[in-house]
């Protein structure tokens, strides 16, 4: 009997019965149009080399050259790629960013995995991966596109290795102040969340430490990112509003100080130059005590365009603003003192005065993850500001360490909810994807507290409904 760590989850990729490989196509080769070792395409190549092996018994050879002629292979690549090569791709159509096209029965009875970009190979290879684990052996052709370009997880790592809440252990990142030095399970979960379309991590704690600005925690921050990137998964960081004068040596944060200003775009450059596909930040400020721009009598615009100006300069890195603000001494005995309208009080008067690299998220109800709200008031009250929508993905509230809880249908509600933004059909989940308010740069985030192994399932869920997986509105067949 085979015993499993589980480390796998659904990627295990069981032999099937005999009889049901028997029906399988038999491949003769992988044809991966990318040598690059660090690409998501390649890695791609080697996920299918792996799971033909373990799920059909094929043991497949890969190449990196399409044959003027041959038939029975799988091509898998990016749109660019695949023309430079020869291949045909005028059937394909157009793919949104990290989509792909999946056909079975392209030329030569060749399966062609097509991504928009090396991303999207990656998630076309799983994605047929999955339809053979299946015993799925049918044709398809299909183009298929996440429903948002951001689909983010937000860790709640600290750097003692402890994690927030303590419902998962220790932490793979971090150990006694420092980033641990071996990545074997950061590249296991990498591998996981790139199998379900999460395209970023952000891996330590909203209540963020300005230690993990150390060299030898930029250098452990690169370590991170390497081990991901394969994956095509990047990597972003919590911030602490305070860092300039508590890790810095500066008297004040204040957002409008040069001096201020100068030192967040020098750690920044730091950053960058380790990471230099760092996706972005985000910043918990003003918020169950932790220091902010009010802290400065500065709005939270102040605030936030200070971090987005210094990440501009190095590509399209974003700010993830929590729109979790306020007062938490408040007497709520006092009508006026309405928390579940806090972020609208906060945050509406401030839209259009954040800078585009700016991304107000928003917990998708007003309080703080009851196990039942109504959706945020402040979903329907940003117009020119985009944003995300942050789900909780941990067992806070709905059970603690005691039960185990089946949330899909509560996010699927919540997504399907009306917000009715100007009298007219506003769902939340056309809101996010951008099509509702033409936003370009909107989508989703999950703060979690799960870890590779069975806490993962909670987040496999929540991004099955982000991600547009089959059955999902964000799928389009031909």
């Amino acid at each position: 009997m085979k015993i499993e760590s589980g480390l796998d989850g659904w990627l295990r990729y069981a032999e099937l019965p005999t009889e049901s490989r028997k029906t399988a196509r038999h491949y003769s080769g992988i044809i991966v149009l990318d040598r690059d070792e660090t690409s998501p395409v390649y890695t791609a190549g080697k996920e299918l080399q792996d799971g033909l092996n373990r799920i059909l018994g094929q043991r497949v050879d890969i190449d990196f050259e399409l044959p003027s002629q041959s038939s029975s292979l799988i091509v898998v690549g990016t749109i660019d790629s695949f023309s430079a090569a020869g291949g045909n791709i005028k059937e394909i159509p157009a793919l949104k960013e990290d989509g792909f096209w999946l056909d079975t029965h392209a030329d030569n009875n060749c399966t062609h995995i097509i991504g928009q970009n090396e991303r999207g190979a990656i998630y076309g290879a799983f994605e047929y991966l999955m339809r053979l684990a299946q015993g799925n052996f049918g044709p398809v052709a299909s183009a298929n596109n996440p429903s948002a370009p951001i689909r983010w997880v937000n860790q709640w790592d600290n750097l003692d290795g402890s994690i927030e809440r303590g419902y998962a252990g220790p932490s793979i990142f971090f150990r006694d102040g420092e980033v641990v030095d071996d990545m074997t399970r950061t590249a296991q979960f990498a591998r996981l969340l790139s199998s379900i379309r999460v395209n970023a991590v952000v891996v330590n704690n909203v209540n963020a430490n300005p230690k993990l600005f150390s060299e030898t925690n930029l250098d452990g921050l690169q370590r991170i990112a390497n081990a991901m990137r394969p994956w095509g998964v990047r990597i972003g960081i919590s911030l602490y509003f305070d860092s300039p004068k508590e890790f810095g040596g500066l008297p004040t944060s204040d957002p409008l100080d040069p001096a201020v200003n100068s030192w967040w775009k020098e750690i920044t450059a730091k950053l960058y130059d380790k990471v230099p596909d760092l996706v972005g930040y985000t910043i918990k400020a003003n918020s169950e005590g932790q220091p902010g721009p009010l802290t400065y009598q500065r709005t939270l615009a102040d605030g936030v365009n200070m971090f987005a100006r210094a990440l501009k300069p190095h590509g399209d890195g974003v700010v993830m603003y929590r729109a979790f603000v306020y007062n938490h001494h408040l007497d709520e005995s006092v009508w006026e003192h309405d928390r579940a309208n806090a972020a609208v009080d906060y945050f509406k008067e401030l839209d259009g005065e954040f800078d585009d690299n700016v991304i107000v998220q928003i917990k998708w109800g007003p309080i703080d993850f009851q196990v039942r709200e109504p959706p945020s008031p402040l979903l329907a009250n940003l117009r020119k500001t985009k944003a995300a929508i942050e789900f909780q993905v941990a067992q806070e509230y709905l059970g603690q360490q005691s039960h185990f809880v089946y949330m899909a249908p509560l996010w699927r509600e919540v997504l399907d909810f009306d917000m009715r933004i100007d009298g007219k059909a506003s769902h939340i989940r056309d809101i996010f994807s951008g099509e509702r308010l033409g936003w370009n740069r909107s989508g989703y985030t999950t703060v979690q507290a799960t870890q590779p192994g069975l806490g993962i399932i909670y987040l496999s869920l929540t991004c099955m409904l982000m991600a547009g997986l089959p059955g999902t509105p964000s799928q389009t067949q031909s």
